[in-house]
């Protein structure tokens, strides 16, 4: 567990760190162009490709509810690091908000033990992939949605992503590596994470950053967590529900909270 718990909380420093990076080189950018040759930015990128990596890690030994809670832990990690290197202005419910986000996130930490990668059905499999490919022509096909509509799309995949990767079997051998490729809920996590990537910058490109982010870190943490527990079988510690609950609850208002703080930078 300390392993899996490792990973998660190094993604969400690793996607705090991401944001950053991102924002700095888009300082004097003018266009896409310009940020292909921003050292800084590329450098972000690779940063947040690391962290999606490591929770792909924490998921395989971590309840979902527990690894997206503490994902969404990388709002408050991202408010303090613009605050200290970029000199951003930190509001006092920023500040609130950050102290509780950390106290709820020590409640999910200490509600989800550690639960080995369960055996999911072909079915169910299939059922993934199928959400993947909808939400993904989704992003694709309506163009004309709002910045919210993208932001819950993009929410809605990387929740499918989250739940193929707690699901999908990996074999005890590296010789055996492309019988990953036979299981639908592999694919399902490859083309979910690109709908959620897609659906994202589409909602970052319609609207402001601040209210895409809430909405997609709510979809992230809620709808993975009722997923995990109705179809992955996720379970939280005995007499831990009532505080697991409110938890998550203060999890979402929380990133509400700060994805809306002026310390959250702008990407384009």
């Amino acid at each position: 567990m300390a392993l899996a718990l490792a990973a998660a909380v190094l993604a969400a420093l690793g996607y705090a760190a991401g944001s950053i990076l991102q924002a700095v080189g888009v300082r004097g950018g003018s266009g896409a162009a310009a940020l292909t040759r921003s050292p800084l930015y590329l450098t972000g990128l690779g940063v947040d490709g690391l962290a999606w990596l490591l929770s792909l890690v924490a998921l395989r030994r971590l309840p979902t509810f527990a690894v997206q809670s503490l994902l969404a832990g990388s709002l408050a990690l991202t408010v303090v690091l613009a605050r200290v290197f970029l000199g951003s202005r930190l509001r006092p419910r920023d500040t609130a908000a950050v102290l509780a986000l950390v106290a709820a996130l020590g409640v999910v930490g200490g509600a989800g033990t550690e639960q080995p990668s369960p055996t999911v059905a072909t079915p169910l499999q299939v059922v993934l992939l199928v959400a993947g490919v909808l939400l993904l022509l989704a992003v694709l096909v309506l163009r004309r949605l709002g910045s919210a509509a993208f932001a819950v799309l993009a929410g809605l995949g990387y929740s499918v992503a989250a739940l193929g990767a707690r699901a999908v079997t990996l074999p005890d051998a590296w010789s055996d590596a492309w019988r990953v490729l036979a299981e639908p809920v592999a694919w399902a996590v490859a083309v979910a994470g690109v709908a959620g990537t897609l659906g994202y910058a589409a909602a970052l490109e319609k609207g402001p950053v601040g209210p895409a982010t809430a909405l997609l870190w709510s979809v992230e943490v809620v709808v993975p967590a009722v997923a995990g527990f109705a179809l992955l079988g996720d379970v939280v510690r005995a007499g831990w529900w009532v505080p697991t609950v409110a938890a998550l609850v203060v999890v979402v208002g929380c990133s509400v909270v700060l994805a809306g703080s002026p310390a959250i930078p702008e990407e384009t």
